[in-house]
């Protein structure tokens, strides 16, 4: 007897997938689950896997449904739904479907040049992906902290939702590339296959969305766009800590791609299991596919992301310049690529070329942060307040004794804290070579075993550095 209620349902299906296109058959029909039909009260009972279903179903098609159900079991059927609240813990509850007053035959699935219906509302429309297209695996330097996320990003892209990397959640501080990178995702994505509904959006813009959708009374529409994205990318998404409401329109559009085998693709600065407000059972689809952990770049990969950005840009960056740069702006790419940009626009502004000092004060300036080694001009700046002289006193050719002093300590104190070569201090330091740093700094290294007085003044110089080693 229950295999013939069973099939009853079959044909109900059957009729419904007729009267839809085969992606909303898919979406909203193929999970329900036939349960059982009460001959006595005329009622069907099915399970549908969460309320949203339910919801939507009884919005948009409650009418397909009761005309489906009466050709089918020939009776004035009452349709109840099961509806899985919590699957964890196994928990259900019945509804009761709404009956419609009257009930007709649907029209036809929309074809042709035929106008539209409800029953296409979930067809796809062209979307722009908002992607960068300057964000590529191509631009994106591999290095010993990003190649486990990047070679995962590959793979994902050659294969989105056919991978056990799903969803793929990046996170790491801020500059370390995870946007470039679920960027390169979507482009790469596109690049293989155009037709593939591709979208990044930042979480504060999915936010106002779903804000401006309440306010309009839209937001079933809003959640079925959403829905019919084959690869969603989402950055940021610690700024939803809580925002109840977002998270939970999140959740429904989340398992709703997930259960299609549509790619997730997640960004934001801190691990899940650090996100405030969020509940678990969406943490815990955030963790069941691969979580990565985007690092700071270490100094090779500095020098290779600036090498790479030179080409790229047609600069000519000296390598000990780069060296510098890589050692300490080295927080973050943007960091990089911001004294790159500045370094570029003082050369072609006063027709300069690169050199360490002019890296040197732009970093001062650009990167804010409180562990810059120490530059020529940090030191030249003390040891000229110490001894009451000027920087152009230091630079000239003056053999006054208390200006080679001066010059002596900062040739001195140079090589000690900056670790430049002796040409590119003497450079520095007035236009001398080398040798004369290396003269320098013999003779204040004797004076400071004979000179207790000396010895003094170069301890007190060296508070005032503020080092951090």
């Amino acid at each position: 007897m229950q295999k013939s209620h069973q099939e009853l349902w079959d044909r109900c299906l059957h009729l419904i997938r007729q009267n839809v296109t085969e992606q909303i058959y898919k979406t909203w029909f193929e999970p329900i689950v036939f349960e059982s039909y009460d001959e006595q009260l005329s009622t069907v009972l099915v399970q549908v896997p969460s309320p949203y279903i339910y919801e939507y179903l009884e919005q948009y098609y409650v009418r397909l449904m009761a005309w489906a159900l009466n050709n089918s079991f020939k009776a004035n059927v009452k349709l109840t739904y099961r509806l899985v609240v919590d699957r964890e813990n196994g928990k259900k509850v019945d509804m009761e479907g709404e009956r419609p007053a009257d009930i007709d035959a649907p029209a036809a699935t929309t074809r042709g040049n035929q106008s539209p219906t409800v029953l296409d509302a979930a067809v796809p429309q062209e979307l722009n992906p908002q992607l960068d297209p300057r964000n590529t695996f191509e631009s994106f330097i591999e290095g010993d902290s990003n190649k486990l996320p990047r070679t995962v990003g590959i793979n994902i892209a050659q294969h989105p939702g056919k991978s056990m990397f799903n969803p793929f959640f990046v996170f790491g501080p801020s500059g370390c590339g995870k946007t470039h990178l679920i960027n390169a995702i979507g482009v790469e994505c596109k690049r293989l296959d155009p037709r593939r509904r591709v979208l990044y959006v930042s979480a504060r813009l999915f936010q106002v969305q779903y804000t401006d959708a309440v306010r309009r009374n839209t937001t079933n529409d809003f959640i079925n766009f959403y829905q019919t994205i084959d690869v969603l990318i989402v950055d940021d998404i610690q700024e939803w800590a809580n925002s109840p409401r977002t998270l939970d329109t999140f959740f429904h559009i989340f398992d709703h791609l997930f259960r299609l085998g549509k790619q997730i693709v997640l960004a934001s600065d801190r691990p899940p299991v650090d996100l405030e407000g969020v509940k678990d059972r969406l943490l815990t689809r955030f963790s069941c596919g691969l979580i990565a952990e985007l690092e700071k770049p270490n100094i090779q990969l500095c020098i290779d992301i600036l090498n790479s950005k030179c080409r790229h840009d047609g600069l000519k960056i000296p390598a000990d310049v780069i060296q510098f740069i890589a050692q300490t702006a080295n927080d973050s790419v943007r960091d990089l690529e911001g004294v790159v940009n500045s370094l570029m626009a003082y050369s072609i502004v006063y027709n300069t070329s690169v050199d360490m000092h002019l890296a040197e004060r732009i970093i001062k300036r650009a990167v804010k942060t409180d562990n810059h080694p120490l530059t020529i001009d940090d030191i030249l700046e003390a040891v000229c307040r110490h001894y009451g002289v000027t920087q152009q006193n230091v630079f000239s050719k003056s053999r006054k004794r208390e200006y080679v002093q001066v010059r002596q300590v900062s040739m001195y104190l140079a090589q000690k804290y900056t670790k430049m070569p002796a040409s590119r201090i003497g450079q520095l330091i007035g236009g001398r070579d080398h040798s004369t740093v290396l003269h320098s700094c013999t003779a204040v290294q004797q004076r400071l075993k004979v000179d207790q007085a000396f010895k003094d003044d170069i301890s007190s110089i060296e508070n005032s550095f503020k080092l951090k080693q």
